[in-house]
């Protein structure tokens, strides 16, 4: 499964609502929900023919003091977790949960705890400059949990950018001046503002919020009132 929801950049339909997903690219229920989001508004989409959505990606880091060349896995998971026998359990529960929506977590292939900001900021950049950064978050999240590349690394992050479409000549200095670090740190005080302590969470039309990687029902349910409530 792939996903395919795309952020327009214009439209002439009557009905729009924004959605804005709060969510890091090491959290394994960000991926989860995500595709569970998207498969929702797949579904009201086939509903409501009429409408279209605004879907925008609000970075979150889950540990902002993360050094910035990250760290050794198996030292996060011993900070983190308090080493592998107790990390385990929790990564075989996820990897459960995802498997039904098509999310392949492979947590023995990661080596590294990559520092986010760089990834976020590349996100960003595609969304601030007109394009879609959907499909390169996906290919970030699928990095990291299924094939274990550092996400940190400017070299893996420029050769994914690439080939998905940025423009080659700037990628690398995006990466490695920190071009929308600002912007990325705004994000992170608008979630404290909203009352964000964990992610993801989902604000439809600045106005409901959806915490968790909810059931689709539930995601369903919440875009139609969002829909309804317009």
């Amino acid at each position: 499964m792939t996903a395919n929801v795309t952020t327009p950049s214009t439209g002439s339909l009557q009905r729009r609502l924004t959605v804005e997903v709060y969510a890091d690219l090491v959290c394994p229920w960000c991926w989860i929900g995500e595709r569970r989001l998207f498969a929702a508004i797949e579904a009201l989409r086939q509903a409501v023919a009429e409408v279209e959505f605004d879907l925008l990606w609000r970075p979150f880091q889950l540990d902002p003091g993360m050094p910035a060349d990250g760290m050794s896995w198996s030292e996060f998971v011993e900070r983190k977790f308090g080493g592998p026998a107790a990390a385990e359990p929790m990564f075989a529960q996820v990897a459960t949960a995802g498997a039904p929506d098509g999310v392949d977590f492979r947590f023995a292939a990661i080596t590294r705890a990559p520092n986010t900001a760089a990834a976020h900021g590349l996100l960003l950049h595609a969304q601030q400059t007109g394009g879609n950064p959907w499909p390169l978050a996906e290919a970030l999240f699928a990095a990291h949990f299924t094939h274990g590349r550092d996400i940190g690394d400017t070299n893996t992050l420029v050769e994914l950018a690439a080939s998905h479409g940025f423009d080659q000549a700037g990628l690398r200095e995006i990466v490695s001046t920190s071009r929308y670090a600002v912007d990325v740190a705004q994000s992170q005080r608008e979630a404290a503002r909203l009352g964000i302590r964990g992610v993801p969470f989902v604000v439809l039309d600045s106005r409901y919020g959806v915490s968790g990687a909810q059931p689709l029902a539930v995601f369903e349910q919440a875009l139609q009132r969002a829909l309804n409530d317009q």
